[in-house]
């Protein structure tokens, strides 16, 4: 038997802290305590308007429209209800106990798209004859493991199936859930946390994070990060997997339409848990410890679920051939095909005032490396600014952290116009935290300027910048 080779990524903090700032000359940063209009996770569709009298630096005034930006405003698709359990009428209902085998209902409702398995069967074929495999998982605190720790979330009892099934393999483990993160995130981050590990299958669960963000952002982003995955140099399958929160709410409708669309597997936690709870055979606190995480027990379950759909796979996986899922026509525009992070490692952005600085050993939330300033009286609003050249994007987006405290708004340049502001504070709020707002978009790629300048109101005091997102 061979040696296992377990190389864990654990992405384990929900604690994301990003920010930005920059000044530049003749901005228009407000210093009087009030706010300029602003982006935040409740909307950060970088619909910023005020935006008339903004500077460029040389006292001639433009607008976001001058130098050619859009501010998308297309709605979301219609799709089916996430209540629509009527395909699997046809399953033999009984009662689940707690720990017990999987019903016959619960399998067929958690099937929501058995999907095209022909990249899920030959990995399984290539771990079958003894040959190295490498099992992701991409999603927010959920595939963290929240609420059920390293040894008992779901990801590791998944990828233990995985080692109990070949274990002439060595399976290779990565895990990059980060808590309180979406898929706008994840198809950023997806390269650096999964693609550079050359996985040969990828699970993907954002399906509970997704429902905080914007929702036509997310399925955007969503759609680019299974083309992204689907179409890296390793090849990986994808299987999506759809949670929920107790109330049902879910961004699994949107989440599962795109995947049935290139006929990925979708495996629905979300219908198979809330059916045997309004059956009555379970209760929510069984499964869970609040109202979105599963705990040790629904992880469990969880887990039983994904491994069940695994197995059958894997049983006919000889019989499994025929073409691969088909993504030559993309479900969106693919607007985040080329998605990346602008971070300290790989960025020379700087403020000439020295108060921000980059920080390379800095990890928040897994992001390692930021720009960040900390101290009272730290903004002045005229020369502290923190400034990245030649960004070369079509799509701009910045990755900075909601803090409960000392936070402020930070004013968006992009060419020396102000085209979008965002609000960093979360006064009593349950922790500092990463979040990601949309700041502008082109018609075509091109080269950019881009400026974060931090509001001197009263009591700002820290920020924290991991980066841009660009596409």
């Amino acid at each position: 038997m061979k040696k296992r080779k377990i190389t864990a990524l654990l992405l384990a903090s929900a604690l994301l802290m990003t920010a930005a700032g920059c000044a530049g000359d003749g901005s228009n940063s407000n210093n009087n305590g009030e706010t300029a209009t602003t982006t935040s996770s409740e909307n950060n569709s970088a619909g910023a308007t005020n935006q008339e009298e903004t500077g460029n630096g040389g006292g001639e005034n433009k607008t976001p429209a001058d130098i050619g930006v859009i501010f998308d405003s297309e709605t979301p698709p219609t799709v089916g209800s996430n209540d629509d359990f009527s395909y699997a009428d046809g399953a033999e209902e009984s009662e689940y106990k707690l720990g017990g085998a999987l019903t016959d209902r619960m399998v067929a409702l958690s099937e929501l798209n058995t999907g095209n398995q022909a990249r899920l069967a030959g990995a399984m074929k290539k771990a079958a004859a003894g040959e190295a495999v490498t099992v992701a998982y991409i999603g927010g605190s959920i595939t963290q493991g929240s609420s059920a720790g390293d040894s008992g979330c779901y990801a590791r009892l998944v990828t233990d199936w995985f080692e109990e099934t070949y274990p002439d393999s060595a399976i290779n483990y990565v895990r990059a859930g980060i808590g309180a993160t979406g898929s706008y995130i994840g198809v950023h981050r997806v390269q650096r946390d999964v693609l550079d590990n050359d996985p040969d299958i990828v699970f993907v669960e954002f399906s509970v994070n997704d429902t905080t963000e914007d929702t036509m952002r997310n399925v955007n982003s969503y759609d680019s990060l299974l083309r992204k995955i689907w179409n890296a140099e390793s090849a990986p399958a994808i299987v999506c997997i759809g949670m929920t929160q107790d109330s049902g709410i879910s961004f699994q409708n949107y989440h599962s339409d795109i995947a049935k669309s290139y006929d990925l597997p979708f495996i629905s936690y979300r219908n198979a848990i809330l059916d045997v709870i309004d059956e009555g055979y379970i209760k929510w606190t069984d499964i869970s410890d609040d109202n979105i995480h599963p705990n040790t027990q629904g992880h469990k379950v969880l887990a039983q679920i994904v491994t069940h759909y695994l197995a059958s796979v894997n049983e006919n996986k000889d019989n499994i051939t025929g073409a691969e899922s088909d993504f030559s026509t993309p479900y969106t525009k693919d607007k985040f095909a080329d998605a990346d992070l602008i971070t300290p490692a790989n960025s020379d952005a700087s403020d000439p005032s020295g108060k921000i600085t980059a920080k390379a050993d800095n990890n928040f939330g897994n992001f390692m490396g930021c720009w960040t300033a900390r101290g009272s009286n730290l903004f002045d609003g005229e020369n502290t600014c923190l400034v990245f050249e030649n960004v070369e994007a079509k799509n701009i987006g910045l990755l900075f952290g909601k803090v409960t405290g000392g936070g402020t708004v930070l004013d968006i340049y992009i060419d020396d116009v102000l085209v979008n502001s965002v609000d960093t504070r979360f006064p009593g709020g349950w922790g500092n935290y990463a979040e990601a707002a949309e700041i502008a978009s082109f018609a075509e790629k091109g080269t950019h300027t881009v400026r974060i300048v931090p509001q001197n109101i009263e009591g700002a005091s820290l920020i924290y910048i991991s980066g841009l997102l660009v596409s």
